[in-house]
């Protein structure tokens, strides 16, 4: 039973982070769209950098963008709380009902890795060469975030035994 006790606190503990982001986004709106906006126009980058062409200079481009990621972390804390809940219900139930539960600890991880994997390290990182600014470079704070969510995926998607043979 810890086991599944542990997988169910860990989707919870990553519903409580992708909250805090969300919630620091929305509240701080300013601060991070900072971020989007100096990322998007490549502003930092390296000078005569050829990759110019690829970066966003329109306002309401850089909102939109901002807004995306802040749904995407909401739409992840939301998924990990359902996730956290399915898995509570499930938690005495036999290891194929107990299973079926994880569906949304897997939609939540592949939304929150489509967010600080695909968002941050693909389409920033690469795309928009954040990886060229000493000051707006986000990439290493969004690796952990992604290998975090990874672990736990993998963790969780451990096969699990029937509660009978736990409590035996």
């Amino acid at each position: 039973m810890s086991t599944r006790y542990a997988k169910i606190v860990m989707c919870l503990c990553l519903a409580v982070f992708a909250f805090l982001v969300t919630f620091g986004n929305i509240t701080d709106y300013g601060s991070n769209y900072e971020f989007v906006k100096h990322v998007l126009s490549m502003d930092s980058t390296f000078p005569g950098n050829s990759l110019m062409y690829r970066s966003i200079s329109n306002p309401l481009l850089w909102n939109a963008s901002y807004i995306l990621i802040i749904a995407g972390e909401a739409m992840t804390c939301i998924l990990y709380l359902l996730a956290g809940a399915s898995l509570w219900k499930a938690r005495h139930a036999p290891a194929k009902s107990f299973h079926a539960a994880k569906n949304y600890a897997v939609i939540a991880s592949t939304i929150g890795f489509l967010v600080w994997f695909f968002g941050f390290m693909v389409i920033g990182g690469e795309w928009f060469a954040m990886w060229q600014s000493s000051t707006w470079n986000g990439q290493n704070p969004a690796f952990r975030f992604y290998v975090t969510i990874l672990l736990v995926l993998i963790f969780i998607m451990q096969a699990d035994e029937d509660v009978e043979s736990l409590t035996a």
